[in-house]
């Protein structure tokens, strides 16, 4: 996305944020995060779904770089379900004791896989409603799975990158992650849901930062109603 100059509050051009958000601008919304990351991808470490599975539970309130620290040991020791289901938890507490809540993670990981065993003999399922059962797997899990590992796109993945940037470029204007999903999955189209969720948590990461979020250097900005108004 070319532009010419920083881009300031002096510059910025006024901007339309009303609900529904004009279709138009989500286009350019879509067309600028597709030329910023066109090779964007989930950050988790994980070969297989069911790997991915277990990093997604494991990622709740902590960074994907420090799940991404702990998996390796706990995939080499427990690589399926069929071998997780029979972990010790008190080894699995101490294999991730670094992603924090760790106790109750192991329990939702060996939750998990004993459902897997038991219920799809040993694999993660392909549909949604299966998957927000096993422990620790709501929506957002089975989306990153379901979206990442088989290409569905069931949904939008909403964690807190998502929410933010969802609630700055007016594409919503609720709080909740379930109804954010709703609002994103109306105004995105169905095939770039999966691409759109991983392409604003890059973006979140790496630009749109909670505090301090680099407009002067975003070529969103132009598509952005919050723009210079959280630095």
């Amino acid at each position: 996305m070319r532009r010419r100059g920083p881009i300031t509050k002096a510059t910025r051009k006024p901007l339309r944020s009303g609900w529904p958000p004009d279709p138009r601008r989500v286009r350019s919304i879509l067309a600028g995060l597709e030329e910023l990351y066109p090779e964007v991808e989930c950050e988790l470490v994980h070969t297989g779904p069911f790997q991915l599975l277990c990093a997604t539970i494991l990622s709740a309130q902590t960074t994907d770089e420090r799940v991404n620290k702990v998996t390796p040991a706990l995939f080499a020791r427990y690589p399926d379900a069929a071998s997780m289901a029979e972990a010790e938890l008190a080894d699995l507490e101490e294999l991730i004791r670094s992603t924090g809540f760790f106790r109750q993670k192991a329990k939702s990981l060996k939750g998990t896989a004993t459902a897997l065993v038991a219920q799809f003999g040993g694999e993660v399922p392909k549909r949604l409603e299966h998957l927000i059962t096993l422990p620790g797997a709501a929506r957002k899990t089975a989306n990153v799975v379901l979206g990442t590992a088989f290409g569905l796109a069931e949904g939008v993945v909403v964690d807190t990158h998502v929410q933010r940037l969802a609630l700055r470029l007016a594409l919503t204007r609720q709080l909740e992650p379930a109804k954010i999903e709703l609002d994103l999955m109306k105004v995105i189209p169905q095939e770039s849901w999966i691409r759109f969720s991983h392409q604003l948590i890059w973006h979140g990461r790496r630009v749109c930062f909670a505090r301090k979020p680099a407009c002067d250097t975003c070529p969103l900005v132009p598509f952005c109603p919050s723009a210079f108004k959280e630095t």
